[in-house]
């Protein structure tokens, strides 16, 4: 009868020891898409301070305002698509226009890219793990992952022809 109590106690703590784990990671997902969140809007404001610098031809930054307000205001099932038009646009915009030191405010936009590469990196290993310990017969059968629904991956064209290693902009002037 002992044996058969602590085999039960050792499966209980075996079990909460999963749901927790499962809870663990359903919360790192969250933490990384507000991170990943933040630097989405990082990298938008860094584009529209380099618009407002006037160093580029009016063209550029009509092309590059649209599409960073696109991206800032579109709604979660646009946004993975509105934020790759932003990096098209900024990949065909400075592509041309010197190293990416040349001038502080593009310094500034490649790091903000470059922080949205690492933020996205970030969120969907997070995702990744949580989808690998949910495929588990056991988390499924018995739902230790409770109601919360399986996150998804923020799959996006995030590169910005980051070449060189870039700083943050001082104050410029």
């Amino acid at each position: 009868m002992a044996v058969i109590l602590l085999i039960l106690v050792l499966t209980g703590f075996y079990l909460s020891w999963r749901a927790t784990r499962l809870d663990r990671l359903h919360h790192r997902v969250e933490t990384a898409r507000a991170a990943l969140d933040a630097a989405l809007l990082r990298r938008a404001a860094a584009v529209l301070d380099l618009v407002a610098s006037d160093r580029l031809d009016p063209a550029s930054a009509t092309v590059l305002t649209a599409a960073a307000n696109r991206a800032r205001r579109a709604d979660d099932d646009h946004r993975e698509l509105a934020e790759s038009a932003l990096s098209v646009a900024l990949r065909t915009t400075l592509a041309g226009h010197g190293g990416p030191t040349a001038d502080p405010w593009r310094a500034e936009v490649l790091l903000a890219a470059r922080g949205v590469h690492l933020a996205r990196v970030f969120h969907n290993d997070a995702v990744s793990d949580t989808r690998r310990a949910r495929r588990s017969r056991l988390v499924r059968v018995l739902r230790l992952a409770g109601t919360a629904a399986l996150p998804d991956y923020f799959e996006m064209d995030d590169q910005v022809t980051v070449t060189a290693r870039t700083r943050p902009r001082a104050d410029p002037d």
